[in-house]
This record gives C-alpha cells, sequence and structure tokens, in this order.
C-alpha cells in the first residue's frame, strides 16, 4: 500500500535580489532535495531549529507554496500536475492547522462563521446543516455551543487554537498538518492541545504531520521524527529511537538543548552550539 503522503527530492528557491536595480543575484534553497513518507494513521514529526525549513516543507506538501522541483504525492496523486480547480476539489483531504491561532483566523467573522466557511466550500449541506455541523466540530474540540457567537478577539489562545483545529477538521480530511500548534500557547494550555490532537488522531483515524520544535510534544504524539537541518533531512527514524539514541550530531545538540529543571546543570558543547548538558 502507498503511502498517504509522499515528498521526492522536494526542493524550494527564493530568489535573493540585490546589485543594481534589484536584479537577482543567486537562490536561496530553503528545501534541498527532502524525501518524506506520511502513512495512513500515522504521526510524523518534523523538528529543526527556526530556518530549518520545516514550515516550508508543510506548506509546499500542501501546495500552499509552490515547490521549484520534487514530486508532492498525496495518496497516489501528483497534486503538482493539478489545475487550481482539481487541487481546490482535493483540499477536503488534506488540512492545515496554523502556528498562530488569532492571525489565521478573520477577525470580522464569528466562530460559527469562521467553521461554515469550508462547510460552504466542501460539504454541499445547507445553511442549517451547516450550523449544525458547526456546532458539532465545537464539541468535538472541547468547546461549549455559545462560544459559537464569540470573535476570536473574545476567546483565549487555547480556545483560538481549538478554534482552528476545528476549522481544519471541517471538509472531514484524512491528513492534517499541524505547523507548531502549541508554541504560541502558554505552557498550561499546551498539554491540553496536545491531548487534543491525540485522542483526534485515534478517534477520527488521521495522519498527521507536526511542526515541532517542542520534544515534549513529539515524544507525545509521533511515531517517526524527522530531524532538519539548512533544508534537508539529516535523520529519521522511530521516535522512540531517534529522541533516546540519536545518531547525528544536530539532533543530539537539540535534544542536549531541550530545558532542564536544574539551573545548575552545566552547559557542555555539542558541534558547533552550546547546549545544556550534565
Amino acid at each position: 500500500m502507498s503511502a498517504l503522503l509522499a515528498l521526492e527530492v522536494l526542493r524550494k528557491e527564493y530568489r535573493v535580489p540585490g546589485g543594481l536595480f534589484g536584479r537577482r543575484r543567486g537562490a536561496l534553497a530553503a528545501l534541498d532535495g527532502v524525501d518524506l513518507t506520511v502513512e495512513r494513521g500515522e504521526c510524523v514529526a518534523l523538528v529543526g531549529e527556526s530556518g530549518s525549513g520545516k514550515t516550508t516543507l508543510g506548506r509546499c506538501a500542501l501546495r500552499l507554496v509552490e515547490p521549484t522541483a520534487g514530486s508532492v504525492r498525496f495518496d497516489g496523486e501528483d497534486l503538482l500536475a493539478l489545475r487550481p480547480a482539481e487541487l481546490r476539489a482535493r483540499r477536503r483531504r488534506f488540512q492545515m492547522v496554523f502556528q498562530d491561532p488569532y492571525g489565521s483566523l478573520d477577525p470580522r467573522q464569528r466562530v460559527t462563521s469562521i467553521l461554515e466557511e469550508p462547510l460552504a466550500i466542501h460539504s454541499g449541506l445547507d445553511r442549517a446543516g451547516r450550523r449544525r455541523r458547526a456546532a458539532e466540530l465545537l464539541a468535538t474540540v472541547g468547546l461549549a455551543p455559545e462560544l459559537g457567537r464569540r470573535f476570536p478577539h473574545e476567546l483565549s489562545g487555547g480556545q483560538r487554537q481549538r478554534v482552528g483545529i476545528a476549522r481544519a477538521l471541517a471538509p472531514g480530511p484524512e491528513l492534517l498538518v499541524a505547523d507548531e500548534p502549541v508554541s504560541s500557547l502558554d505552557v498550561s494550555v499546551r498539554g491540553q492541545i496536545l491531548t487534543l490532537l491525540a485522542g483526534l488522531r485515534e478517534r477520527l483515524g488521521l495522519s498527521l504531520l507536526l511542526i515541532a520544535h517542542d520534544m515534549g510534544s513529539v515524544e507525545r504524539l509521533a511515531d517517526r521524527v524527522a530531524v532538519m537541518y539548512r533544508g534537508r533531512v539529516v535523520e529519521l527514524g522511530p521516535a522512540r529511537e531517534v529522541l533516546s539514541r540519536p545518531r547525528h550530531p544536530y539532533t543530539a545538540g537539540l535534544l542536549a538543548a531541550v530545558p532542564v529543571a536544574d539551573p545548575g546543570r552545566r552547559r557542555r558543547r555539542v558541534g558547533n552550539m552550546d547546549v545544556k548538558g550534565s
């Protein structure tokens, strides 16, 4: 059986302007030949420091950003070969949960309207049906139905992220790409959102591409971990093995940099990075 999502030799370059009249001087490779798969029902975590290419990969995987080269196949179909109308029809099968739960929601719309919008595009439900489905989605992510009458600015950060997750679930996707879904939330709320994602994955049979730098969320949710560095996957394997026995020095550096409870522990050097150690 083929993977639900398969990326092959994926490359994304950004033009670097400069010189006289802003003429192009070169290109920056945000992705440099990435191969990655996500199986049905699997959670794959992408980890790496800021600028390593994690978010770019997630957006290219859903064609929110156009890759420069390579292949993106969803359920065996080449997404890069689809015309805009064909791609729009497929989007109900793969959705994204964005990092910023406020900036990704329309501040002029009430929560119910935010949830009804993807239903109007993908579901074929009438207005009454969309309203009922919106209430069901709120319940699915643990929110009271009366919150549907509120605007995003009237919600807490955790509540807004739950709305973002509910909106992503509205079309009934098979794959969620979650771009650092807890990084902008209070520590006390992060565990609740991770528990929600874990429960949704099990209950709905979702596949999950989790973009993260928080090793706690990776350990909790991921079946496999892909470590990105400068646009490349430098280590890939089962989460338990990668987190307990990293083989690449960069992975070891990331793990060593995880904050520890004892501030008196001295720093040790891994590669070119200063990280926390014993």
